[in-house]
């Protein structure tokens, strides 16, 4: 695996090193002692997928509040996404900055998310599938998130959503 650090500190770009040959190639898209060795959470608890049926859908921006924080690992297995983080921790360098990046079924790369960062993506494509690998379960009590469109960020998203939830519609802006 290669291992990209991102302008935000613990956020990384993961690729796959590939061993390639007249079938195709095999790569390890997870490696426990490579993750250890990158200061990575290497622990997974539990892993889920998001469908999303049609192009422009968006979710997020979500995270868990502690003491179930997410550190996560997203990777787009169909369709395309533009994958957003945006850094909520008060005390990092990249406060309320935000990045994103084009995950798609082609590049197979995947993104690390240390918690105290809310993630969400626009999806590009219409059947769009992303897998969620997750170093602490789901606490649905503990979930929140900020805005898609909170001028505290201004993400530029390359289009507007069509499709947005109205849990994900009616977040507060944001606040410490």
């Amino acid at each position: 695996m290669i291992f990209s650090e991102t302008g935000i500190p613990g956020a990384f770009l993961l690729s796959l090193q590939r061993a390639e040959d007249e079938r195709g190639f095999f790569a390890r898209a997870f490696c426990r002692s490579e993750f250890s060795e990158h200061g990575l959470n290497p622990d997974l608890e539990q892993c889920s997928i998001s469908f999303n049926k049609q192009k422009g859908t968006l979710r997020g921006m979500h995270f868990q509040k502690p003491p179930y924080e997410e550190t996560k690992i997203v990777r787009c297995t169909m369709g395309a996404l533009f994958d957003v983080i945006i850094d909520l921790r008060p005390d990092s360098p990249t406060f309320k900055q935000w990045l994103s990046f084009d995950l798609n079924a082609d590049n197979r790369l995947m993104l690390y998310i240390p918690h105290g960062l809310a993630h969400g993506f626009l999806t590009m494509q219409d059947d769009t599938e992303v897998f969620y690998q997750m170093a602490d379960r789901y606490v649905p009590e503990s979930a929140s998130g900020v805005r898609w469109n909170d001028p505290a960020f201004g993400i530029r998203w390359p289009e507007s959503p069509r499709i947005i939830s109205a849990k994900d519609r009616e977040y507060r802006d944001f606040s410490l």
